[in-house]
C-alpha cells in the first residue's frame, strides 16, 4: 500500500522540520544575531544550572500539563492560544532581566507541554494512553537538537529508537506505580534526564538570546514566540508521523522518510 498523494506530502512537511530543527537559526534570524556570540557569554555554571532547570521544569510540566486537557482525538489545536500565553511568560521574563529565566522556565514548559499534549490529541492520540504523554515528552528531545545532529546518522528514527528503551522502561513504571518522586522512579529519572539533556541545548540557546542585547519585555516576548513556535512545529511534525504509521504501520512510513533523506546522503558523502 502506497502513501496517499496528501499523506505523502505532510510526510515531507514533517521531514522538513524533524531533520533540519535549526532553532539557533530561527532566533538569528528574529534577533539579527549570531546566537553562538550569546552562548560564548554564558558561564559554565550557568550552562549547568540551565540543564538543572530544563531537567525540574520538565518534572513540574509532566504532572500538570495533560491533566486537564479533555480526551477527545481529533479536535483541532490551539496553537495561537497558547503561543500567546507563551509570549505573555516571556515578556515577563525579559522585563525582569535574565535570571528570571530560571522562574520563567517551568511555567513556559508546561505551557508548551499543554500545547504539545493539544497537538497529539488533534492529530488523533489517546491522552489517557501512558505512551502518548511520553511520546509527547519526546518532542523535548526531538527538538533539541543540535546542528551536529542534523547531519549525522541518528536523524529523526534514530532518535527516536535511542528513546525507545528508556520510553518502554518509564511507560512500565508509571503503568505499575503511577507519577511518584524522583527517587523511587529510576525508570522515569534515566528517561527524564535523556530528555532534558537534549531540551537544554535548546533552553541554552534561548539564554543567549536574552542576553545579547535587544533586552525587555519586547525581547522576552519575541524569542519566547520562537521557542514556542519552534516545539509546536516539532510537535505537528512528530504526531503527523505517528498518525501515518497507525495508518499505514511503521515499516512502510519508514521507508518513505527514508527515500526523503536519501538525496541529502548522497550529496553529504559526495562531498567527503
Amino acid at each position: 500500500m502506497a502513501l496517499s498523494r496528501e499523506d505523502y506530502l505532510s510526510l515531507r512537511r514533517a521531514y522538513r522540520h524533524l531533520e533540519h530543527p535549526g532553532f539557533a537559526v530561527r532566533l538569528a534570524d528574529a534577533v539579527g544575531t549570531p546566537i553562538e556570540r550569546g552562548l560564548k557569554l554564558l558561564p559554565r555554571a550557568w550552562r549547568l544550572r540551565l540543564q538543572r532547570s530544563a531537567e525540574n521544569a520538565i518534572w513540574k510540566a509532566l504532572g500538570v500539563a495533560v491533566t486537564s486537557l479533555k480526551n477527545k482525538p481529533g479536535t483541532a489545536s490551539r496553537d495561537m492560544y497558547h503561543k500567546l500565553l507563551g509570549i505573555a511568560s516571556g515578556a515577563v521574563g525579559g522585563f525582569f532581566g535574565g535570571p528570571a529565566l530560571l522562574l520563567e522556565l517551568p511555567f513556559t514548559t508546561t505551557v508548551m507541554l499543554r500545547s504539545i499534549a493539544d497537538i497529539a490529541r488533534s492529530e488523533g492520540e489517546d491522552l489517557d494512553d501512558i505512551a502518548t504523554r511520553l511520546a509527547c515528552l519526546e518532542v523535548f528531545a526531538l527538538g533539541g537538537r543540535s546542528k551536529d545532529d542534523d547531519a549525522a546518522d541518528t536523524g529523526y528514527y534514530g532518535l527516536r529508537l535511542a528513546l525507545e528503551k528508556p520510553i518502554a522502561a518509564a511507560s512500565g513504571y508509571i503503568a505499575r506505580n503511577g507519577l511518584t518522586n524522583r527517587a523511587g522512579a529510576p525508570m522515569l529519572v534515566d528517561f527524564i534526564a535523556t530528555v532534558s539533556s537534549r531540551f537544554g541545548i535548546t533552553v541554552s540557546e534561548k539564554a543567549a538570546a536574552e542576553i545579547i542585547p535587544i533586552v525587555g519585555a519586547v525581547g522576552g516576548a519575541l524569542i519566547n514566540s520562537v521557542f514556542i513556535q519552534h516545539f509546536q512545529d516539532m510537535a505537528h511534525s512528530h504526531f503527523t508521523i505517528r498518525r501515518l504509521e497507525r495508518k499505514y504501520g511503521q515499516r512502510l512510513v519508514q521507508a518513505e522518510y527514508g527515500e526523503l533523506r536519501m538525496p541529502e546522503y548522497k550529496l553529504l558523502y559526495a562531498a567527503v
